[in-house]
């Protein structure tokens, strides 16, 4: 202790030794014996500094650029510091720094002499061709020879480490390595031996286990994932992977994979957990008639079955009915993977019923593959069939013909389902349709192309913007009205009614700011625009719809309010054209 903090000491002493009969003076000197005591704190520990300087000024000012702790508690911190900081001069190619001497200038300053030497800028390292790829040096390295190769000598910590990771993701995952035999090549440069110290065989996947949920399909693994036995083990690679479970509908991830190594085998769990994946929408949408000024009712009930039978299979079933006496039903069924191949198959069946007047039946089916977890192109054929069921009727715009089509198909979709009020961010879907349709009199080409695509464009926590666009075009030398596109409601347009419109070209834009309240109620305007073209009729319109609508979060499902007024350009907005549409999406 120094002769400052002993004087110190002893003046406690002294202060504790007083004593007096009087009670205020205790109290006064208890009270200054604190005070002394708070701000006498730094007296039970020594503040050392320490300065570094170099051989030269030009050394003194490399040194500081570095930049060392100035400040410590006691002298083992002082001389742990200039050994940290002896190794950082190293590995920056002063290799030949040394310490002169630490210095004690009083009791709390210290003066380290460090000679930094020459500094070297490149290493050589030479390695075995046999136990590193000579194309991993690609990206390291831009000299690289038969046995050897050249780093900046900086980057020779990082270098192996890099190499190290890789030699792990290639199967080597206790492998080890470290430089040898370091010396001076040349007065600039110098070199060294790579060692690579492996303990194991490279370790492929011998077996993969589900847990949590063991009937998984085990064809999402090897195609989904892209993870099957005797692959090379890379756990980095293997975690990436099963995140993707994240992306299923009817699968989560519990917590990141294990591995189990033995002396012979590598064993890989994955922790998963079934999801309620089946949902069951439904909508109640009513407006006033602009003819009866009379109340009408219309509505949809879309049921959605996903991996009921552990296969990954999904099962659509869609009734819809409107005020416009037009029934759509519509089946679908998409099996993946058939037969443990990449290769899937979706079906689907579309019947639509206008009042008396006709009826259209179309059949689809196609063949897809999964690109991978985002991305899913289809190919195959679609049949359209549709009658006349006005057998008086002669008009020209209703006619009996069949279709039939090359359908090309891409997909781009990105869920979030950890989200419950917007569980899907993207989506992008286009399909191409080339063909002939058949009546009794001729055949005519046609080409039909449609477009689907939204995007949520998420600001920060509580606000976004969505953005959906859906369009479609039908060309032919002619058309019929029972082929036109048809379009309109909570699922086009809003403010119109369902599938009121019909058109050989549409393009409908919706938009919505969205103001999330909690993480079960959200508020969001409705701006939408469309433009269609019925060349059987010779319309080109603009349509636009507003209002605004929330959806909650309930125990039942998610649950959608939307009021919406929809015109024309040409047309004054009117209470009466305003469209309410309820609809319930429950979870099971």
């Amino acid at each position: 202790m120094s002769i400052e903090n002993l004087k110190h000491t002893r003046a406690i002493e002294e202060l504790l030794k007083l004593k007096t009969s009087s009670y205020n003076v205790q109290k006064s000197y208890f009270f200054v014996l604190i005070i002394y005591i708070l701000f006498s704190s730094e007296m039970f520990c020594q503040n050392l500094h320490l300065n570094v300087t170099g051989k030269t000024i030009t050394e003194t000012e490399v040194i500081d650029s570095i930049g060392y702790a100035k400040s410590h508690e006691n002298y083992l911190s002082v001389k742990n510091e200039i050994d940290s900081l002896r190794k950082q001069f190293n590995t920056i190619g002063y290799i030949e720094n040394r310490l002169i001497g630490i210095k004690k200038k009083n009791d709390s300053v210290f003066t380290a002499n460090i000679h930094l030497n020459k500094k070297f800028n490149t290493i050589y390292i030479y390695y075995n061709k046999f136990d590193i790829d000579e194309t991993l040096l690609n990206s390291i390295s831009e000299e690289i020879h038969a046995d050897y190769f050249t780093i900046n000598i900086s980057n020779a910590a990082t270098t192996l480490n890099y190499l190290n990771t890789e030699l792990a993701n290639n199967g080597y995952p206790f492998s080890k390595l470290k430089l040898s035999n370091i010396e001076k090549k040349d007065k600039n440069n110098l070199k060294a031996n790579l060692i690579i110290v492996s303990n194991a065989e490279k370790r492929t996947i011998d077996d993969i286990k589900i847990v949590g949920y063991e009937k998984f399909p085990k064809s999402y693994l090897k195609h989904y994932l892209k993870l099957k036995k005797n692959q090379v083990f890379d756990l980095a690679t293997i975690k990436d992977k099963t995140e993707q479970l994240n992306n299923l509908r009817f699968a989560n991830q519990l917590k990141p994979p294990e591995v189990l190594f033995q002396k012979d085998s590598t064993s890989l769990y994955i922790y998963v957990e079934k999801s309620m994946s089946n949902t069951f929408d439904g909508f109640l949408g009513f407006g006033t008639n602009d003819e009866t000024n009379k109340l009408e009712f219309d509505g949809f009930l879309n049921l959605r079955l996903v991996n009921n039978l552990n296969f990954g299979e999904t099962f659509g079933l869609l009734y819809k009915s409107d005020e416009n006496d037009q029934d759509t039903f519509d089946a679908s069924l998409t099996l993946p993977y058939l037969f443990s191949s990449p290769i899937g198959v979706d079906l689907s069946l579309r019947i639509f019923k206008k009042d008396s007047s006709f009826t259209t039946i179309d059949q689809k089916a196609k063949i897809n593959y999964q690109i991978n977890t985002l991305h899913k192109v289809s190919t195959g054929i679609s049949s359209v069939e549709s009658n006349n069921l006005r057998a008086s009727n002669t008009m020209v715009s209703l006619q009996d013909y069949n279709s039939n089509y090359v359908t090309v198909s891409y997909e781009y979709l990105k869920p979030q389902y950890v989200d419950l009020l917007f569980p899907i961010k993207s989506n992008f879907y286009l399909e191409t349709n080339f063909g002939n349709r058949k009546t009794d009199e001729k055949k005519t080409k046609q080409s039909l192309i449609s477009l689907r695509a939204f995007n949520s464009f998420n600001l920060n926590r509580k606000n976004s913007i969505y953005i959906n666009a859906d369009a479609s075009n039908l060309t032919s030398k002619n058309y019929f009205d029972n082929e036109l596109l048809r379009f309109g409601g909570i699922n086009s347009i809003r403010g119109f009614e369902e599938n009121s419109l019909f058109a050989s070209l549409f393009g409908v834009l919706n938009t919505e700011y969205r103001y999330r309240l909690s993480n079960s109620i959200y508020l969001h305007s409705i701006t939408d625009v469309a433009y269609f073209e019925n060349k059987s009729a010779n319309i080109k319109e603009k349509l636009f719809g507003y209002g605004f609508g929330f959806g909650i979060l309930t125990n039942s499902g998610l649950l959608k309010f939307n009021y919406a007024n929809g015109k024309n350009e040409n047309q004054k907005f009117k209470l009466s054209n305003s469209k309410i549409h309820l609809s319930l999406t429950a979870n099971f």
